[in-house]
């Protein structure tokens, strides 16, 4: 994976971090944003609108069923930016 990609997962990781308020230790690629972390779809949408800002892209709002843990929300990025 280049460093790029690895830079990006990690802002990733701290944008949903710290609209989620936990600590970086506590989320993993796969823990689920609403069952882990107690999450609702008010946070998703502030997450969606965070990536979107910080990464300067657009999300497509269908999309949110995807982004339901790290991965999910890396893949949809990824998708985001191949399109491009």
């Amino acid at each position: 994976m280049s460093s790029s990609v690895e830079d990006r997962q990690e802002k990733i990781k701290q944008i949903v971090c710290e609209i989620l308020e936990i600590d970086p230790d506590e989320v993993t690629e796969t823990s689920l944003f609403a069952e882990d972390h107690d999450a609702d779809s008010l946070r998703a949408i502030e997450i969606l609108a965070a990536l979107e800002k910080q990464l300067g892209i657009l999300i497509d709002q269908q999309e949110l069923v995807r982004m339901v843990n790290l991965r999910g929300i890396n893949a949809v990025v990824d998708g985001v930016l191949a399109a491009r």
